[in-house]
């Protein structure tokens, strides 16, 4: 094998061992992430103010949202920050608590953690845990889909609203995009803690 080819190979090996290191650190960050969120979370339900999954996190938990039929699971963090949306949901900043009177809105990617509201329809069941343990369960009322300029999915609610936003369509191959899908979701029920 002639010198050039062996540097071709060499080249080629150390790029392919770098591709996979990479295909495999951003599963293992987020699956730490999951378990560092759900410590903070455990933290919060104990008490804690702005309990933070790691030291320089700029966000915190403030509820589980669960999907009962599918047994999705995802902490919702404060604020709808890219950097909170990577790592889980976020709650919209000036938007209700999830569960507390008002609409709460709740913003998550649509190809990781809200990859599950493509199939949520009518009807369907939703659970918002809270930090004080109580549980709030919401039947879903629609899905459509919005143009990011719509601030109708904000406007506030007399009673309790969970509102879901993620980019629309679920199958774009490039992330972001004008158009949203939003998931309604009225109060059903609260269960104390």
């Amino acid at each position: 094998m002639s010198r050039r080819r062996r540097r071709l190979v060499a080249v080629l090996g150390a790029s392919g061992l770098a591709l996979a290191a990479h295909g495999v650190w951003l599963p293992a960050k987020a699956a730490l992430g999951q378990v560092l969120l759900e410590r903070a979370w455990q933290r919060t339900r104990g008490g804690e103010d702005a309990a933070r999954p790691w030291p320089w996190a700029d966000t915190w938990p403030v509820a589980r949202l669960e999907v009962p039929a599918s047994g999705e699971s995802a902490i919702v963090l404060a604020g709808a920050t890219g950097e909170s949306l990577a790592w889980g949901p976020g709650q919209l900043a000036g938007s209700a608590l999830p569960g507390a009177p008002g609409n709460s809105v709740v913003a998550g990617h649509r190809d990781t953690h809200f990859a599950f509201l493509r199939d949520l329809a009518p009807g369907d069941a939703l659970r918002v845990e809270r930090r004080d343990g109580s549980v709030v369960a919401y039947r879903v009322l629609a899905g459509r889909v919005v143009h990011e300029r719509d601030a109708s999915p904000l406007a506030e609610s007399a009673g309790r609203r969970l509102t879901l936003v993620t980019c629309w369509p679920f199958d774009a191959l490039r992330p972001g995009g004008p158009l949203r899908y939003v998931v309604t979701a009225e109060v059903e029920r609260r269960f104390p803690a």
